[in-house]
């Protein structure tokens, strides 16, 4: 066949194709999940699309994605499509990637091990791979934080993944809007002081505050103790130390990790990076304490404290708080 002819019968397939797909007639439709398999074919993808009843013609669909030169663009991922599509529009999906995608709240002062069991949801991964990852300082310095690992830079908010997601897309969304939150206004409120060590207060102020009202106070406190040198006695680093909540601290659980450099009972100092993921108000709170002559506090039932300026008044209210909840 001479070069000219068979331009020609390209030309008239490709009209055809063309043809099928725009005059199509459309059959009633119904939303169906679609699973399109990494590295998989146009002809694979077009007898998915197919079995799904999504198009009527799996050659129609190949030939067509072959024609526009968009059979080797269709991307891998969960789709919502429509049964009874038309080629065309089932092929803009798949090239485009508009993947099903799920809504994933992460709340302020969630630590990466609470973290970890939504992130393997989203992204297929064991949780020990997860955990492994997120607290390998690498992981900081790719993503710039201050680290010491990614603790404290995963921003608590809602976002929407495509299930299947790499981690480090994931990471790398969260820490992007961390990053966003560093207004210039905050940015000169920040000073010369160290990133990390307002980020790891936030985190020790988030964990304890149950009214946000109390957040400048309870920075405020500690601010005060580390400006004396006084040891933070932070009850939740004791626990980040411990490695998960306890509903109780005792005395035998801090003498547990008294070396541990995350146990301010022992420690002085912040510990050597934050212990949650703080939001907004908390950072705000780390930034600009409020000042007083406040150096401690002790929970009430209802989640308010109770703050004192000596340690008297300190032990007398923590008998208060004793007999409020034996009371309750």
């Amino acid at each position: 066949m001479r070069i000219g002819n068979r331009v020609r019968l390209a030309t008239a397939v490709a009209i055809v194709a063309m043809a099928a797909v725009f005059f199509v007639e459309q059959r009633s439709s119904t939303p169906v999940t679609v699973e399109i398999p990494p590295g998989a074919a146009s002809p694979r993808v077009a007898r998915i699309l197919k079995d799904h009843d999504v198009i009527g013609s799996a050659k129609r669909f190949h030939l067509y994605a072959r024609v526009l030169g968009a059979d080797r663009d269709l991307k891998a991922g969960t789709y919502i499509m429509a049964t009874g599509s038309s080629v065309r529009s089932a092929l803009l999906q798949l090239t485009r990637g508009e993947v099903e995608t799920i809504a994933v709240t992460f709340a302020e002062g969630l630590a990466i091990w609470q973290m970890v069991p939504t992130l393997a949801e989203i992204t297929g991964d064991s949780e020990t791979e997860i955990v492994s990852a997120l607290r390998d300082p690498a992981l900081a310095q790719r993503f710039g934080v201050p680290g010491p690992t990614v603790e404290g830079y995963l921003f608590p908010d809602t976002y929407r993944f495509a299930r299947g997601v790499p981690l480090d897309a994931v990471v790398g969304a969260m820490v992007d809007r961390y990053k966003a939150v560093w207004t210039p206004a905050r940015r000169e409120a920040l000073g010369d002081r160290d990133e990390r060590d307002v980020i790891t207060l936030a985190s020790i102020v988030q964990t304890e505050a149950r009214q946000v009202s109390e957040m400048p106070r309870i920075a405020g406190v500690y601010a005060n103790r580390i400006r004396e040198r006084w040891l933070l006695q932070a009850d939740p680093t004791v626990i980040y130390a411990l490695g998960g909540y306890r509903a109780r601290l005792l005395y035998a659980a801090i003498d547990s990790v008294a070396d541990n450099p995350y146990n301010t009972y022992t420690q002085p100092g912040l510990p050597p990076g934050p212990i949650a993921q703080p939001g907004e108000l908390a950072i705000d709170a780390a930034l600009t304490p409020e000042e007083h002559d406040l150096w401690y506090f002790v929970a009430w039932p209802d989640g308010s404290h109770v703050f004192t300026a000596t340690l008297a008044e300190h032990n007398a209210a923590k008998a208060s708080s004793r007999q409020a909840r034996e009371g309750a």
